[in-house]
């Protein structure tokens, strides 16, 4: 199929359509009553393979302004996400060498909820944050916080400031920021000459062998390999010295870069290289069956909860999450088959979800209501939620897990 492509990294115009979800609402635009009387904007969502770089990437770009200038996604609300981060510093600064003199910046720091174990051992720190409404929750903590969107311009003005980076931090925000050129270029400039770079982000080979699908949705532009990602960091006198792999949101790397020479390289990131290089990710036969594979866990879960609706089950949902919005959408599953979507966040229980307008509930309703079953849209929480609901499981009521099988628990 011939595409209007060009790679947003090495700018090559070869490119392959793995999956097209249709036209998808802003996965994180979680509606009120009064919205519904308006018409809901929905955009293309389209991924893309690169064949040159081998990046995987959405086609359709929806402005970051109306994506992220007001956010409903809060990481406190996670314990999973707060004991995550709160191991990582208390690893990172005496790793590091961290302390008064430091400065640690997070780029999309969100609520603070990482920044925040470094303001408690002394360590220097400023966050940047797009979203207002978020920014003002960590500026409440007393946490430094720069309303913007992260660039090389942003990075030149701190470096010119003599506010450059001993550590900067990026946690699920690399994979959305469209022009991920001006983004590295922006980590260079913001660096110290011995600093270092730690970014996290989904996988791709986790994402590709999963059939993780929901996590593309408007503002995941991309979803990146080591393969992908080490000519975009050479390109921009910075080295990738280190790799991790996390089990964390189904799969992720932990990528630790410093300017070119500052760092050894580890034998992780040959190996991981190797890896790839063995499956096949530098080719385009490893991702053809992925659309294959969405499309069967489509039937297979649509036809589960046709079966328990004729048999007069009732049937929630738990995670008002934006990979909830595009599982939903692309599946067709709306009030019809779901009473409602249970979630912690108290911003937004009282809403509707995108697209299919379930309301949003408080996560006590699974007991008072007690359905029968509940579709786990935040499957990457698993272990967390399950443990939460612990009473709703007593007394009968089970969850069912849509990726990466159809399963009941």
């Amino acid at each position: 199929m011939s595409l209007n492509f060009k790679c947003r990294s090495c700018t090559q115009k070869e490119g392959a359509l793995i999956l097209d979800l249709g036209l998808q609402p802003l996965a994180n635009n979680l509606l009120r009553e009064e919205d519904l009387a308006k018409p809901e904007p929905k955009f293309p969502l389209r991924l893309a393979l690169c064949q040159s770089c081998w990046l995987l990437q959405i086609l359709d770009l929806v402005p970051p302004v109306q994506l992220f200038s007001e956010y409903l996604y809060f990481s406190s609300f996670s314990d999973l996400m707060v004991r995550h981060s709160k191991d990582a510093a208390e690893r990172y600064i005496p790793e590091f060498a961290l302390g008064r003199d430091s400065l640690v910046i997070e780029v999309a720091s969100n609520d603070g909820h990482f920044l925040q174990n470094f303001k408690a051992a002394g360590v220097g720190c400023v966050g940047i944050e797009p979203a207002k409404n978020i920014a003002k929750v960590a500026q409440a903590k007393g946490l430094e916080t720069l309303v913007e969107f992260f660039g090389q311009e942003v990075a030149k003005r701190l470096a010119g400031a003599n506010r450059q980076a001993d550590l900067i931090l990026g946690n699920n925000v690399f994979a959305h920021a469209p022009d991920t050129n001006d983004f590295v270029a922006g980590l260079f400039a913001l660096l110290k000459p011995d600093g270092r770079i730690i970014l996290e982000f989904p996988y791709a080979a986790d994402f590709i062998e999963r059939a993780e699908f929901d996590t593309i949705y408007h503002e995941h532009v991309f979803y990146f390999s080591l393969t992908a990602l080490k000519p975009l960091f050479e390109r921009h006198g910075l080295s990738i010295f280190h790799v991790e792999r996390l089990p964390i949101h189904g799969g992720s790397l932990r990528l630790f870069c410093c300017i070119q020479g500052a760092h050894p390289a580890q034998t992780s990131v040959a190996t991981l290289l190797e890896e790839e290089r063995r499956k096949g990710l530098n080719g385009l036969e490893y991702y053809e069956g992925f659309a294959t594979r969405v499309l069967a866990l489509k039937r297979e879960l649509v036809n589960l909860l046709h079966e328990l609706k004729q048999a007069h089950k009732c049937i929630a949902a738990y995670g008002a999450s934006a990979k909830g919005s595009t599982l939903l959408n692309f599946f067709g599953l709306g009030g019809e088959t779901l009473a409602f979507v249970a979630d912690r966040s108290t911003y937004k229980q009282g809403r509707l979800t995108p697209g299919t307008h379930i309301p949003i509930v408080a996560p006590e309703r699974l007991v008072e209501q007690m359905p029968d079953y509940t579709l786990l849209l935040t499957w990457n929480f698993e272990e967390e939620i399950l443990a939460q609901q612990k009473e709703y499981r007593q007394r009968g009521g089970r969850f069912i897990l849509p990726i990466p099988k159809v399963k009941i628990v």
